[in-house]
C-alpha cells in the first residue's frame, strides 16, 4: 500500500489496521455500541452489503469494501487507519473489548490471532491436518 503497488492507493497513507480503542462517538443510528465502550477494527470499515460475498459474510471479497486505511468512504472521505488520531467505522465491522482484556493484549489477538484462526475455522476437519499459516 505504501509504494501502491497494488494500484488503488490513495495518499497521504498511513497504514495502521487490527486496531483497537475506546468509542469517543456515535451516530444516530448505532445500536449496539455507546461512548466509552471499548473496540477492536480489522482490516474493514465498510462493504456494500448486498452482493454475494457479503450475504455470505466474507466481506473480503466485496467488489467495494473500504479498507481501515488508504481508502474512500462512500462520502469520498479517505480512511487514515489505526494510526491516525480517530476513525470512522460502521458498526458491522467493529467487534466490542471485555473491559477484562487491556487493550494492548487485544490488539495482538486481532492482528495474528484472528489472521490464523479465521482461516483455520474454516477449513474442513481433513484440511486441519493440511492447512498452515
Amino acid at each position: 500500500m505504501v509504494k501502491n503497488e497494488w494500484g488503488f492507493s490513495n495518499y497521504p497513507l498511513v497504514p495502521g489496521h487490527e486496531i483497537v480503542g475506546v468509542v469517543k462517538e456515535v451516530g444516530s443510528k448505532v445500536e449496539n455500541f455507546k461512548v466509552g465502550d471499548k473496540v477492536g477494527v480489522g482490516c474493514l470499515v465498510d462493504s456494500c452489503r448486498t452482493c454475494q460475498n457479503c450475504c455470505d459474510i466474507l466481506e473480503d471479497y466485496c467488489p467495494q469494501f473500504t479498507l481501515t486505511y488508504g481508502a474512500k468512504h462512500k462520502d469520498d472521505t479517505i480512511t487514515y487507519g489505526g494510526y491516525s488520531d480517530s476513525m470512522v467505522a460502521d458498526e458491522h465491522f467493529v467487534i466490542r473489548i471485555p473491559d477484562s482484556l487491556p487493550l494492548d493484549a487485544a490488539a495482538t489477538l486481532l492482528c495474528a490471532g484472528i489472521t490464523v484462526y479465521s482461516p483455520l475455522r474454516y477449513c474442513t476437519r481433513q484440511a486441519w491436518f493440511t492447512c498452515g499459516c
